[in-house]
């Protein structure tokens, strides 16, 4: 079977919709592209689209006890220092410091579900 895929997102399942997708329209300082209330949001970044959603009543166990995940959200910035700052005036700064590995600076940050974002400038 051959086929080909079309588009590739990420999405995030929250009970607080209307916060989670407050938080990323601050935070990504863009509206999102699609918004169906109580339900689903998108935001559309280069290369990437973020997909935020509420899950049906019928699956809420699968995502209530579930652990945290091991799948983080990376955006690559050009100014590490003014997305921490601006993640500070959201309310979300950063709870460690800023890591210097060989590919460049990172650091990770939290959304208000508690999603790892790491915010990496390349050297």
């Amino acid at each position: 079977m051959t086929f080909q895929y079309t588009d590739a997102f990420i999405a995030l399942a929250t009970f607080d919709l209307e916060n989670l997708v407050g938080f990323y329209t601050q935070f990504l300082s863009i509206e999102p592209t699609t918004y169906i209330p109580n339900i689903y949001a998108e935001f559309r970044l280069p290369s990437l689209k973020l997909g935020i959603f509420q899950p049906k009543q019928t699956h809420f166990s699968e995502f209530e006890h579930s652990a945290k995940s091991k799948m983080s959200l990376c955006l690559e910035v050009s100014d590490l220092e003014s997305v921490i700052a601006h993640l500070s005036v959201l309310g979300y700064s950063p709870p460690g410091e800023i890591i210097t590995a060989s590919h460049g600076k990172e650091i990770y940050a939290y959304d208000p579900d508690g999603n790892r974002i790491i915010i990496h400038q390349s050297k």
